[in-house]
């Protein structure tokens, strides 16, 4: 029995990557196309669905503006034009949305900020702020200091990355192709299109290719490794051709892209995760916050009576209840010297015990593995 598909307008959070080909031509910013694909953005948030878009095209956009020659930029040249033109491409896309009443933010990132287990907690708890708000982050690798030893090296990875971050449960890659081929379409007529992937085998990765535009720094290869992180963390990947001026919608109504299927559900994924981590300390709580857990609720200051070891912000802690079993493992957000002080403290009280404004949960329930 063949696998079927997903289907995008099911998707409760998506992740779209919007690539530099997609994005800039040669005559500048396509910005027909781009408020064509800000209308399907908008119509997916009036459908209640929370939407990231991880953009290139700052460099793209940075180098005309400046008078920059074609082909590779010197890194300072290159981080030149991302400053330039990171601030026209996050303002293109605001007043594109704006008169959908979508409010956009500007987030960017680095490969450090996912590695460092704090940095990823704090840009995590980030963007779960901005979705609950209803904002549309627009993402980009921050170009503007990242160096070969700190980048992601392209968008398509950093949509893998964001997506299980934030919990996504569809990512869709748009690029200037519609989907994997056996073989490159442009060179091999015997190609064929895979529109279903169940399993990312060797077979499969051994498919990828070369970058084949010259505004674009990622190719199929760059997309199959983004798969492989997407699918990981149970979210859907779709790659497709973009370059329609209503791209979602496209996919929405059947147009030839290529689904690689989940393994499992992006929340359950992430629990594992954390539930396979070994403590570094451990939080004892009160019946009433045992309790509490049980329902579902994050970890209050307040239901904790003693904090045991040595942890930093981001570190895995077990959590006890009054009688010694363990209730769950999760994420701190606090250190242990921090957790002591507002230990059996109302969240109110945090900003007076440390003299400065904390998160209200010592360890939030999507940080939690019970």
């Amino acid at each position: 029995m063949a696998a079927v598909s997903p289907t995008l307008t099911e998707a409760r959070r998506l992740v779209i990557k919007v690539g530099s080909a997609l994005l800039v031509d040669q005559m500048g910013l396509r910005g027909d196309w781009l408020r064509g694909l800000c209308d399907d953005v908008a119509e997916w948030r009036g459908r209640g669905c929370d939407v990231v878009l991880v953009s290139s095209g700052s460099i793209a956009l940075g180098r005309r503006v400046l008078g920059l020659t074609a082909g590779a930029l010197p890194l300072e040249q290159a981080q030149a034009a991302a400053a330039v033109g990171q601030i026209r491409l996050a303002r293109a896309y605001e007043e594109a949305l704006a008169p959908h009443g979508v409010t956009t933010a500007q987030v960017l990132l680095t490969l450090e900020d996912s590695a460092d287990r704090r940095r990823y907690l704090n840009s995590r708890a980030t963007m779960q702020t901005l979705l609950s708000l209803g904002v549309v982050p627009i993402v980009n690798e921050n170009d503007t200091v990242a160096t070969d030893e700190i980048r992601f090296g392209d968008n398509d990875r950093l949509a893998a990355q964001i997506a299980v971050t934030c919990g996504a449960d569809q990512l869709l890659l748009l690029s200037d192709v519609d989907g994997l081929y056996t073989a490159n379409p442009k060179t091999d007529p015997t190609a064929q299109h895979l529109p279903v992937i169940e399993q990312l085998t060797p077979e499969i990765e051994a498919m990828g290719g070369d970058p084949v535009s010259g505004l674009s720094k990622g190719g199929m290869k760059t997309k199959l490794m983004a798969a492989r992180t997407a699918i990981a963390g149970g979210c859907a990947m779709a790659i497709a051709e973009g370059s329609v001026m209503r791209p979602l919608s496209a996919v929405a109504n059947g147009a030839r892209c290529s689904w690689f299927l989940p393994e499992g559900d992006p929340q359950v994924a992430r629990k594992r995760w954390i539930a396979a981590m070994k403590p570094k300390g451990a939080l004892v709580v009160d019946q009433g916050a045992a309790l509490a857990l049980g329902r579902g609720k994050s970890l209050l200051p307040a239901g904790v009576r003693t904090v045991v070891g040595e942890f930093g912000r981001g570190d895995p802690v077990a959590i006890t209840g009054p009688s010694g079993e363990t209730l769950a493992t999760g994420l701190t957000r606090y250190t242990a010297d921090e957790a002591r002080r507002i230990a059996g403290h109302r969240s109110d009280r945090i900003e007076t015990i440390l003299g400065y404004t904390g998160r209200a949960a010592l360890v939030h329930r999507d940080d939690m593995a019970l």
